[in-house]
């Protein structure tokens, strides 16, 4: 078993020279609690923000000092570099899913992203194990292929 084959594939991402509206707005959007972020120039995977990120760097609506106007500008002004975790965790996608699964252990983080050579290829999160994990438990004859 690889990490190709569990991978989901189609991943959105966002260019470095975004703002936290952006991520939050397609964390929104998507559904998705992680969202890498690429060089605007190069392409190549240079960070990854979650929406706990987000919320870290998010102004309290329970502060009468600041305005709606001023909550929203925070979003609108703050880099998503500020957001992100620089230079992420990723494995091949030619890695053993074991090896992806202990960095999530390990690292206690909730996704990793798959790259070779700088280049994204996909994410594995935690909930793609937990599926393989219930496929396993539940005596399936074989795997099947997530996130495809």
């Amino acid at each position: 078993m690889f990490v190709r084959d569990y991978m989901t594939r189609n991943v959105t991402t966002l260019p470095d020279d975004s703002k936290l509206l952006d991520a939050a707005l397609m964390i929104r959007r998507t559904g998705k609690r992680h969202v890498p972020i690429v060089s605007a120039q190069t392409g190549k995977v240079v960070g990854i923000v979650s929406d706990r990120d987000i919320l870290r760097l998010s102004p309290s609506v329970l502060t009468a000092a600041s305005s709606e106007e001023d909550y929203n500008q925070v979003f609108e002004d703050t880099p998503i570099t500020k957001a992100m975790t620089a230079n992420p965790i990723s494995v091949s996608p030619d890695a053993p899913i074991s090896e992806a699964v202990d960095v999530l252990n390990t690292k206690k983080i909730s996704a990793v992203l798959v790259a070779q050579d700088g280049d994204l290829k996909g994410i594995l999160t935690v909930t793609d194990m937990l599926g393989l994990l219930n496929e396993l438990l539940a005596g399936g004859d074989k795997p099947r292929t997530l996130g495809s």
